[in-house]
């Protein structure tokens, strides 16, 4: 009898082993299903986050060639204008030129009639003592067409 004891009470421990390791590896499972939901989700929310920021930067990259876009144009424009302005300053540059050189022969002309009533004759006064004429205008001898350096 005591083997029959034996072996029931070994039936009972092996029932309750197993009933505990069945019990153990039910817990184990449920821990991974919930491990393994929880990584889903984790992950998920992370494809989210990437996907949202993957948006931002596209939303970004857009607004910075439009941006690119409008200052390339600006630019173009201002470059137009400087050229525009420069061709204009150019213009008006000789135009000054020619105007001092006629003002300095005309300053000339008076000092002459100036020298000439004061019974000093004009032709005591050399043609190259002209202290205006310092780009040799005495020898422009052409008149100014004003419509033709308009620049409006």
């Amino acid at each position: 009898m005591s083997s029959g004891t034996s072996s029931g009470s070994s039936q009972g421990t092996q029932s309750s082993r197993s009933e505990d390791d069945l019990n153990l590896q039910a817990q184990m499972d449920r821990k991974r299903k919930r491990r393994k939901e929880s990584n889903r989700e984790s992950a998920r929310r992370s494809r989210m986050r990437k996907q949202q920021h993957l948006d931002e930067l596209t939303a970004q990259v857009s607004q910075l060639k439009n941006q690119s876009q409008q200052l390339s144009m600006a630019l173009s424009l201002t470059t137009q204008n400087l050229v525009e302005v420069q061709a204009q300053n150019s213009v008006l540059q000789t135009q000054k030129m020619e105007l001092q050189s006629r003002l300095c022969a005309l300053t000339d002309i008076l000092m002459c009639m100036n020298s000439s009533t004061n019974n000093i004759s004009a032709t005591t006064i050399p043609a190259t003592t002209s202290a205006c004429d310092i780009f040799g205008a005495s020898s422009w001898n052409q008149p100014i067409d004003l419509y033709q350096y308009q620049c409006f």
